[in-house]
């Protein structure tokens, strides 16, 4: 009886390392298929000695395949197990290998984009660019990059051997309500983030004036004429720390007012705005080019 043949956790870390690639030779007619069976060679060459089985091997993963490019690391896990099965001899064929493929990719592509674009990247985008703006520091985007892709890769990797231990049984695991399940709370997650970053993020300031009070002797801070000694300096300041005002005059502007009723409240009618824009299935980038306008015009004339 021939010796079993086994891929090991290398030749199973081959396939991870080349599944990043999945997306680099993409085309309208079979989409992800070049990488997908760029990706699976060195498991193939193990699997299939001879090379007319391997060609074919080769040749049956040049079908049609596109799915998120990280939640494809189950899916080559599963095929993995497959092929290692019929390699030793299982009653496998072409069509079951793909077929599980398709059953697959379908439902698993609509986790990546609230788990990855939705949710992690722009919640690693967020902490980096605050430590980039805040300190002006390199470790913002080296923090980025660094942790997106620990992140990406670990997923690429346990997932890809949780498809491979499991084989077959992965679909009938991911076939329940599992699927809703991860994408429900990724989303939820995600618009609550996002939601905490509105206010940090967008700026809208309205300097109209709608009024002014003259005010009275002692309630602002008096300028001494000419040179300014330590000691005047000193007064200066700690009047400024009470809570003086610098002019004779209170001027009260609309932003006074909006801030005092809800802070942040115009950004977030602009966000509201955006968002209802977005499900009337306006361009986004006619959106953005029409809050440059807005906002240049509404800069020349004063309201913002």
């Amino acid at each position: 009886m021939a010796e079993k043949i086994k891929l090991t956790k290398a030749d199973r870390r081959k396939v991870m390392l080349r599944s990043q690639f999945l997306q680099g030779s993409w085309n309208y007619e079979r989409m992800q298929n070049g990488g997908w069976a760029f990706a699976l060679i060195p498991a193939l060459k193990k699997l299939y000695p001879n090379k007319e089985d391997a060609s074919a091997a080769l040749k049956r993963h040049l079908e049609f395949f596109n799915t998120h490019p990280y939640i494809a690391a189950p899916i080559l896990g599963v095929t993995l197990a497959l092929e290692e099965e019929k390699a030793n001899g299982a009653d496998i064929n072409d069509a079951a290998i793909q077929g599980v493929k398709v059953g697959m990719m379908g439902p698993l592509a609509g986790i990546g984009d609230p788990v990855f674009w939705f949710t992690i990247r722009p919640i690693l985008g967020a902490v980096a660019a605050s430590l980039a703006v805040a300190s002006g520091s390199i470790v913002g985007p080296l923090l980025f990059f660094i942790l997106w892709n620990v992140i990406r890769i670990a997923f690429l990797w346990h997932t890809q051997e949780f498809g491979y231990q499991k084989g077959t049984e992965i679909t009938q695991d991911l076939s329940g309500g599992m699927l809703q399940k991860i994408t429900k709370g990724a989303s939820i997650l995600g618009m609550f983030v996002m939601g905490i970053l509105v206010q940090r993020w967008i700026t809208i300031k309205f300097p109209m004036i709608v009024a002014s009070a003259k005010l009275s002797k002692g309630a602002f801070i008096e300028f001494p004429k000419g040179m300014v000694d330590g000691t005047q300096l000193q007064k200066i300041l700690t009047d400024l720390a009470a809570g003086l005002s610098i002019s004779p005059e209170k001027v009260t502007t609309l932003q006074d007012n909006l801030d005092q009723l809800v802070p942040g409240l115009a950004a977030l009618l602009l966000t509201f705005l955006c968002m209802w824009l977005l499900k009337k299935k306006v361009s986004p980038i006619l959106i953005i080019f029409a809050l440059f306008i807005v906002g240049i015009a509404g800069h020349f004339i004063g309201i913002f």
